[in-house]
């Protein structure tokens, strides 16, 4: 499943072994993102111990998570490579320079 479009044909909802596939990490990492929430999954069948509970991501959800992923990874990098840049605008336009 290393192509965009291979995991198409596995139906609207992922469980969490084809999401780890799909994001390439492992099925802890991503039952890791499901409990903490970053992820957002759903539990389908009977109550069960934890350990049993069968849980399933939904196909466009985990599209748009890679998707907010690919911004905040964008906006990472402006503010990396800003340097700073934007500091007069803090200062209220006046560059404050240490004393020589």
């Amino acid at each position: 499943m290393n192509a965009p479009d291979d995991y198409r044909g596995l139906g609207r909802f992922l469980t969490l072994a084809d999401t780890a596939d799909i994001l390439a990490l492992t099925l802890t990492e991503v039952s890791e993102l499901v409990h903490t929430g970053e992820l957002p999954a759903i539990r389908i069948g009977p109550s069960a111990p934890e350990r049993m509970q069968h849980w399933r991501v939904e196909r466009v959800v985990l599209e748009s998570y890679i998707e907010a992923k690919y911004e905040e990874a964008r906006r990472l990098s402006l503010w990396e490579q800003s340097d700073y840049a934007n500091i007069p605008e803090l200062s209220g336009g006046t560059i404050i320079r240490p004393p020589a």
